[in-house]
């Protein structure tokens, strides 16, 4: 088999392929096989019927030709595709040029290929992540969630600041129902919790016992709740001296200073991992945004959202829930969660191309080598030997997409080498950081 590729207009290639008549041969054995099991000639039982038989009970070889054509083009066409090393996102326009009744098979297919991006500004990218940094605000406020299973109530008559614990009665009216308000007496309220909703925390501050605030929340799906609320009483947490006598009595540790320096110590290793786990996602999303949206192809959005509803479905199976009942638990409708899975699909279409405009922009491709020893990795993780892959590669038209997956982790390891990390106050985190070793227990 022969393939060439020429380009076309809006992103776009054409391939002509020539098939051999040893190829083809192969292919009207393979269809007179695949007949042989369908076809009911007496005398013969299935699978048994001599091929000239066969020709002469389906109609003629014209019959059989079209057969071998129609089942074996698809094959034809991802050879080519490897043969080519074009990197096509569509499904093809297939036309028969030559040999559809007899001599050599020739055809074309015109197909969508991947667009190549740009990513202007990739070598100065900064990437906010959470900091490994663990500052003294923090220390402080986890001793004094110790401090707070000792804690007093005592009456106060000031305005409410955050951390006050405030009883009320509450009122809770949701709009566009006719459904009965829900009522509490009594409800004691921690000031910053949000745990009514986020909008109370900001407009309860600075009232005092005795006054009354009404809130109108986003409770999603278009609806809003009126919360109106009776505020009868104010307490505030007392918490006891930090003193090593303290210390000693109410937690493991000895004293203030040992017990301080054990939760930076433990703070630090959370803080290391948590801004470990977020590099990866973090980068590749600003990697993205770099990829303007009108450069996305539509098809690949589409093949993207299908794969994720499908996995979605999947997950949900296995969990003896349909999609249903997991709209019900999340409180979304179905076009809500399409929303939500398309602009997901999105970002990581755009990743994908940024991902592969760096390996361009980088001279990253994959080496000969590279390619092997992945190929050798992945087919030990399939119980597959690396021939064998191979060859179901090549076969698929997928050794395009394999040898790009691998360009593509060298693009990870690049960019990870190369971004600037900031925290979200713009100040840049020492890499060194992010390279600790945080795999000890964190509780140790």
């Amino acid at each position: 088999m022969r393939a060439t590729s020429s380009t076309l207009d809006n992103n776009r290639i054409k391939l002509v392929v020539e098939v051999d008549d040893t190829e083809m041969s192969e292919a009207l054995d393979t269809a007179a096989a695949s007949l042989a099991q369908q076809v009911n000639v007496k005398g013969f039982r299935k699978g048994k019927v001599p091929k000239q038989v066969l020709i002469a009970n389906i109609g003629g070889p014209g019959v059989l030709r079209a057969e071998a054509i129609r089942e074996s083009l698809p094959d034809f066409y991802a050879r080519a595709i490897s043969e080519t090393m074009v990197d096509p996102i569509g499904q093809p326009d297939v036309t028969i040029t030559a040999g559809e009744d007899e001599g050599m098979l020739v055809f074309e297919a015109d197909v969508e290929i991947r667009p190549e991006a740009t990513i202007a500004g990739y070598d100065a990218l900064r990437v906010t992540i959470p900091s490994p940094v663990v500052g003294d605000d923090e220390i402080e406020a986890q001793i004094n969630r110790f401090r707070e299973t000792d804690a007093v109530l005592e009456d106060v008559d000031r305005p409410i600041v955050n951390g006050d614990l405030v009883n009320m009665d509450i009122r809770a009216q949701q709009s566009n129902t006719e459904a009965e308000p829900l009522e509490m007496s009594d409800f004691m309220y921690t000031v910053g919790s949000a745990s009514i909703a986020p909008e109370v925390d900001g407009l309860i501050l600075g009232l005092r016992a005795g006054e009354e605030l009404i809130v109108t929340a986003n409770a999603g799906g278009g609806q809003n709740v009126v919360y109106a609320m009776q505020l009868k009483q104010v307490k505030e947490r007392i918490l006891p001296e930090l003193t090593d006598e303290w210390v000693e009595e109410n937690t493991e540790w000895p004293t203030v200073d040992e017990m301080r320096d054990s939760v930076l110590t433990q703070m630090s290793k959370m803080k290391v991992v948590e801004a470990q786990m977020s590099q990866r996602d973090a980068m590749l999303v600003a990697l993205g945004e770099l990829v303007a949206d009108d450069v996305v192809p539509e098809v690949l959005v589409e093949a993207e959202a299908n794969d994720r509803m499908h996995d979605l479905g999947h997950r949900l199976a296995q969990q003896q829930m349909n999609l249903e009942q997991f709209l019900q638990a999340t409180s979304q409708t179905p076009d809500q969660l399409l929303a939500a899975v398309r602009a997901d699909a999105q970002r990581a279409v755009k990743i994908d191309l940024a991902l592969r405009a760096l390996v361009k922009a980088e001279d990253l491709e994959a080496t000969h080598d590279e390619i092997d020893e992945e190929l050798v990795k992945t087919a030990e993780a399939m119980s597959l030997d690396a021939q064998t892959l191979r060859d179901n590669l090549y076969k698929t038209g997928r050794v395009v997409a394999f040898e790009s997956e691998v360009a593509k982790i060298k693009a990870n390891r690049w960019l990870s080498e190369n971004v600037t990390f900031v925290d979200h106050l713009g100040i840049v985190i020492d890499r060194e950081l992010l390279r600790e070793d945080q795999s000890t227990e964190i509780d140790e």
